[in-house]
């Protein structure tokens, strides 16, 4: 009988790893700039699912109930919330429609168990930006994800192209002048969050609560050490930096927008 409750309580909370490949590299640190919160109650599944999303790059702050989650998403910066609704302290709609109302603009994508279509459209009409149910396949929620990030910087396609350097988002792959270069982990983290924001000035701070979850040690200072491994690799030589610096404000890549 205890066998059976076991079994039953590890396919209830392992089912997204089932028929999908996503990328097992937490040991190294997969190259994926964008920063989540998720927000899910039940402590098995979030650590299952916190797993695999820094195991596909991803850096992720949690929260385990809904006052929680609603402090870390009006107090950070957030590429995409994944969003439960079943959520103690302060239920999952309560949430969303309070971060609506604050004038909170990123994405949320619910997680739920509700599977109906009035659930979804409710959802939906509350300010989700979208709505997947469970059980589903990691690899969509990946690719959900995927989406959602590219609508937040207005990009939808996944290549991007700076003067002579083109940056593959799905590959994660990196062309000079036609040739593939080799970015450590880090460096092609934060040249893609830079390429997102092509033109545009990103501050070290920003770039840094990109790149790192809050519980990470470091210090901002350690963008303007990624920013020079970058310049000696992607600019060409006798030519101007495509990463310029803004004196007191940061860095921009390419020209300004």
């Amino acid at each position: 009988m205890k066998g059976n409750r076991l079994k039953s309580r590890l396919s209830e909370h392992q089912w997204f790893f089932r028929n999908h490949n996503a990328p097992l590299c937490w040991s190294i640190g997969c190259p994926n700039p964008m920063k989540l919160l998720l927000v899910e109650d039940n402590f098995m599944l979030r650590k299952s699912i916190l797993k695999g999303l820094r195991g596909a790059g991803y850096v992720v702050d949690i929260a385990a109930d809904g006052e929680n989650a609603l402090w870390h998403a009006m107090n950070n910066e957030y590429d995409v919330i994944l969003l439960d609704l079943m959520l103690p302290v302060l239920d999952g709609l309560s949430v969303l429609r309070k971060l609506r109302l604050g004038g909170a603009p990123t994405h949320v994508l619910i997680l739920s168990a509700k599977t109906t279509v009035s659930d979804r459209i409710l959802g939906l009409n509350a300010g989700a930006d979208d709505y997947l149910t469970k059980p589903f396949s990691f690899d969509e929620l990946l690719a959900r994800i995927a989406a959602l990030v590219r609508r937040k910087y207005a990009n939808k396609d996944p290549e991007i192209v700076i003067e002579h350097l083109r940056v593959d988002t799905l590959s994660q792959r990196v062309w000079r002048e036609g040739e593939e270069i080799q970015l450590t982990p880090r460096e092609y983290t934060l040249l893609e969050y830079m390429a997102m924001r092509k033109g545009e000035t990103v501050s070290r701070s920003d770039a840094w609560e990109h790149l790192y979850d809050l519980l990470d040690t470091t210090t901002s200072n350690v963008i303007d050490v990624y920013v020079g491994f970058l310049r000696r690799k992607i600019d060409l030589p006798g030519k101007p930096s495509l990463i310029r610096t803004i004196r007191g404000r940061g860095y921009a890549l390419g020209m300004m927008s």
